[in-house]
């Protein structure tokens, strides 16, 4: 004897209020992590950007400190000849740190075009609250 009662296999089942919750809580867990996630891996990739320009405006500065002690060497021998030995150097040490100054200035260049700000992860953000607010 079948009863009037019966559920039937394509109706969706009614859902109660406190299943609705927990599953709007559940799902807006997931999202806050997925976006910490985002923004984890967007400053990251980010940092390490900055950190190759850091390492060029270093570079640079070695270079130039380098290149400073070799030229003062190999150069104020030279000028010596025609130029009295403090002139010489004078003159080289301007070269060498030009040069240096130069190099260091382009990593600083790169360095300030670099935007700190996950831009990814503020979209997203933006679109989720866009959704959100549609849903009510």
């Amino acid at each position: 004897m079948a009863t009037e009662f019966q559920t039937r296999p394509n109706v969706p089942q009614e859902r109660s209020l406190g299943e609705l919750f927990a599953d709007l809580t559940r799902d807006t867990t997931t999202l806050v992590r997925q976006e910490l996630t985002l923004a984890k891996t967007e400053m990251t990739q980010k940092a390490v950007s900055a950190g190759k320009d850091v390492g060029m405006i270093a570079a640079g500065g070695a270079v130039a400190y380098a290149g400073l002690i070799i030229l003062l060497f190999a150069f104020a021998a030279i000028l010596d000849i025609f130029l009295p030995w403090w002139a010489a150097t004078l003159i080289i040490a301007l070269v060498a740190m030009g040069a240096g100054g130069f190099v260091a200035l382009q990593g600083l260049n790169k360095l300030r075009k670099v935007d700190p700000v996950p831009r990814q992860t503020v979209e997203t953000l933006k679109e989720d609250l866009q959704a959100v607010k549609g849903q009510h």
